[in-house]
């Protein structure tokens, strides 16, 4: 067991075991420190909310949008510790999906014909899995492999924990591209995270006015099953994380080659994604760099075990 395995358990630990006031003083002081040392993920906060707010937006309040930033990423690492120590009361209590989600939710998987959710990196998406499973509702998505390895399977116990089925990117018995299809023929919820690409496969699209890649998963699910599409929007309220989804027309076979509705569909997703990001930009936890024109963006940009494991597309 190394060092950093070894800091996860105590975070893990600790954060459950202390007042949550304690603990939460205590991320916030750990936010507001980084905002002062302006570190390297720090730094490409800053330049991905600039492209997000745009340049007209004055330098003072730029840093303001960037310290409340580094505290809701911080918030986001505080409760997910937290999260296994929640009754399932807590858990449906401190996440909130817009009334109409819940009904779309409801009726999808009553329906058997289950619903892929694209999510952006924001406020907390742990949350939203394990609300969804405390709902009652299955849920399967993808991990992305994290270095070390028994790093990785204690975040996948963490989620497993909740009640999520967590397939790994690559290394399974299936790919988890076929698994997840039969999972929403299946009634499934299949939440991906979708603003960022993670493979050298990505859809290359339009987002805030320049050129980055995300993942074809979301809408190639989609167009190969027939399940629903929706693009959530995450952000923090005082008192819990919310979220609202929007649904996306998926288009018929008619309408074009496979490979051009996925396309199609994967910029829709990143028109969608983008306006729930400009309309809470401090939930967004983008500390990686995003688009092409920035150095050294794109697929394979090294994620070390700082910064948050997350549930990627499958393709």
């Amino acid at each position: 067991m190394n060092l950093t395995e070894l800091g996860y358990i105590a975070g893990w630990r600790l954060v459950r075991a202390l007042p949550r006031p304690v603990v939460a003083a205590a991320f916030q002081a750990g936010a507001d420190r980084a905002h002062r040392s302006g570190g390297g993920g720090t730094a490409r906060l800053r330049a991905n909310l600039r492209r997000v707010v745009g340049p007209e937006l004055p330098e003072a309040e730029l840093d303001d949008l960037l310290r409340r930033g580094l505290r809701s990423y911080a918030r986001y690492w505080m409760e997910a510790f937290r999260l296994p120590a929640l009754s399932r009361d807590q858990l449906l209590a401190g996440f909130r999906l817009a009334p109409e989600g819940v009904d779309l939710l409801a009726a999808d998987v009553a329906a058997g014909r289950g619903a892929v959710v694209a999510l952006p990196h924001s406020g907390n998406w742990d949350a939203a899995g394990a609300w969804v499973a405390a709902t009652g509702w299955p849920i399967t998505t993808v991990a992305e492999r994290l270095k070390p390895e028994a790093v990785y399977q204690r975040f996948l116990a963490f989620r497993r924990g909740l009640g999520m089925e967590i397939l790994p990117t690559h290394g399974g018995d299936r790919p988890a591209f076929d698994v997840l299809v039969d999972r929403l023929r299946a009634g499934a919820v299949v939440p991906l995270l979708a603003d960022r690409d993670l493979s050298a496969r990505g859809i290359e699209v339009d987002f805030f006015g320049a050129r980055t890649r995300m993942p074809a998963g979301p809408a190639l699910l989609a167009l190969r099953t027939g399940a629903p599409l929706y693009v959530a929007s995450l952000w923090y309220e005082t008192d819990a994380a919310c979220a609202s989804i929007e649904p996306l027309p998926v288009p018929s076979e008619d309408s074009g080659p496979l490979d051009q509705r996925v396309r199609a569909l994967t910029q829709r997703i990143a028109d969608e994604l983008a306006a729930g990001i400009a309309r809470h930009p401090e939930d967004w936890h983008m500390l990686q760099r995003m688009w092409l024109d920035q150095r050294g963006a794109g697929a394979g940009e090294p994620r070390s075990v700082s910064t948050p494991p997350t549930v990627a597309g499958p393709v």
